[in-house]
């Protein structure tokens, strides 16, 4: 600092004042930024740069024009600012197609800065949750010609399939340890290379535990992160892996479960990565740290499905034949209790409503406000029983066991089998359009309503094999759906006749 207290005349008030504008720590010279070092304690003065530069004043400053980095919340602003000019572009090209192009009846920018700001609106109320599409109304029933198309083949049964945020890429694992990256669009993949046993180890890997000699590559679960960056895997060798989709390399393993892990989840919009193991714990890391950050206890026993959206809420589903939501940030849980049945799936519909499956072929939704299901069908994978070759043909009512829609007979309709266990259910981002699978012959699409709280069968979609995965479309035009010759976690059933593979079904809205 060159400022002095006696540079100026003494009582003088004005000499003050001039000193603390002369000088450059005070001076508000949005040319001179502070530069981002690696220690953020230390920080280098103006006076420094000018020192070490070598130049003059004049020279400095031009090339510190030059070399000005953009902040972070200028980097923000300039975005937002470049969405709103698309989206009033945007808007004022519809304005002018539906007034024929009459400049005299244009809309005044304000009430067109409302829409967008609407728009938005309902935008981030979608995105977060709280908001329901309608979209289960709008789906048109699948003509003949409309059936599951394998869009990528596997050679061991497909235990997971994730989309991508923007919904061209997906990304499918099998028993085999194989993990490809595939086009949507052409079904194009390519296939993940693992690592040696030696780069493993530098990447974070521990030794193979108990009678095992190398690390196993069957994996259970994929996990996709919101930006498309990093996807994740987990599997029989209890490690969580992380994936650069960019280059498809392996970049880091995380140790810490003491099981196989089942399941994983990215919270929507961050870096966080949740994991599920047959250890009975949950535990949270940071992608773009390559952290460790904490571990959720709470189960009895296996932990097979996770999910998680917007907030810090993470969803579990157990062999203890329960179903846990833990408040990460309130270090809290709900524990919801399946009657009668153990749960083998789950996902989030909203903030405050889940839909679960269990292994007496039952779909369930679920309330935040009430520990028992809100509603039951019952029977929902059934399978005849005079039905040898484990397919069933499309039958547009399956009789509902639950007492609320009527009973049947169970003569001719089998759900205690292993192929009518729901192994995997999937709803449309932040609508109301859900599907479950399970080994029956079909995926069954169904329509969740808001206010009576209720599910409603839409259409069946026959594919042979166990629907171990499924995953919808963020737009509600397409269903994936990753099937095997056997379940996902074990080899208690099997359909010769199935395909490993990935498929898609389109879905027609209106």
């Amino acid at each position: 600092m060159n400022n002095k207290r006696g540079s100026g005349p003494k009582g003088s008030k004005k000499g003050k004042a001039s000193s603390l504008t002369d000088d450059a720590f005070f001076g508000n010279d949005p040319k001179r930024r502070r530069k981002k070092t690696k220690n953020e304690d230390f920080i280098e003065s103006s006076d420094s740069e000018d020192f070490f530069s070598g130049s003059d004043e004049d020279g400095g400053a031009n090339g510190n024009e030059n070399e000005v980095e953009e902040t972070v919340d200028e980097t923000r602003k300039r975005l937002a600012t470049e969405l709103l000019e698309k989206m009033r572009k945007s808007a004022k090209e519809d304005d002018d197609d539906d007034e024929g192009g009459d400049s005299g009846k244009e809309i005044e920018e304000g009430e067109r800065d409302s829409l967008v700001a609407q728009i938005l609106q309902q935008k981030q109320l979608e995105e977060s949750g709280r908001l329901r599409r309608s979209v289960a109304s709008r789906l048109q029933k699948p003509e003949a010609s409309d059936q599951f198309q394998v869009l990528v083949k596997h050679r061991q049964p497909v235990t997971a399939v994730v989309l991508s945020d923007d919904d061209l890429k997906g990304f499918s694992a099998s028993k085999d340890g194989t993990i490809l990256h595939w086009d949507v669009e052409s079904g194009r993949g390519e296939k993940y290379r693992w690592p040696s046993d030696a780069v493993l180890k530098s990447h974070g890997a521990k030794d193979p535990q108990g009678r095992a000699s190398k690390h196993s590559k069957l994996v259970f679960s994929l996990a996709v992160s919101s930006d498309g960056r990093y996807l994740a895997s987990g599997g029989s060798d209890r490690h969580v892996h992380l994936w650069d989709t960019r280059t498809r390399e392996h970049i880091q393993a995380f140790p810490g479960h003491r099981g196989p892990v089942s399941c994983l989840t990215f919270r929507q919009g961050t870096s966080e990565l949740f994991s599920g193991s047959y250890d009975r714990t949950v535990k949270i890391w940071n992608a773009e740290d390559r952290a460790y950050i904490s571990s959720l206890f709470g189960h009895q026993s296996e932990v097979l499905t996770i999910d998680c959206l917007r907030k810090e809420r993470v969803l579990t589903v157990g062999r203890d034949r329960s179903m846990q939501l833990f408040k990460v940030p309130e270090e809290s849980r709900l524990v919801f209790r399946a009657p009668a049945s153990s749960l083998e799936c789950c996902c989030f519909i909203s903030n405050d409503e889940f839909l679960s499956g269990t292994d007496d072929g039952s779909v369930e939704l679920w309330s935040l406000l009430r520990k028992k299901p809100a509603y039951i069908v019952k029977n929902a994978h059934a399978l005849l029983a005079s039905n040898k070759n484990l397919e069933q043909k499309e039958c547009p009512r399956i009789p509902n066991g639950h007492i609320e829609n009527g009973n049947h007979t169970s003569e001719r309709f089998v759900s205690s089998s292993v192929y009518s266990w729901v192994s995997s259910v999937a709803v449309c981002r932040s609508s109301d359009l859900a599907a479950s699978g399970a080994g029956n012959g079909s995926v069954r699409l169904w329509s969740i309503g808001s206010e009576t709280k209720d599910i409603q069968p839409l259409y069946n979609l026959p594919v042979v094999g166990f629907v171990n995965s499924l995953a919808f479309a963020k737009s509600g035009e397409f269903l994936i759906a990753g099937v095997g010759q056997e379940p996902r976690l074990g080899r208690w059933g099997r359909i010769p006749t199935a395909h490993n593979g990935v498929a898609i079904h389109p879905l027609k809205l209106s």
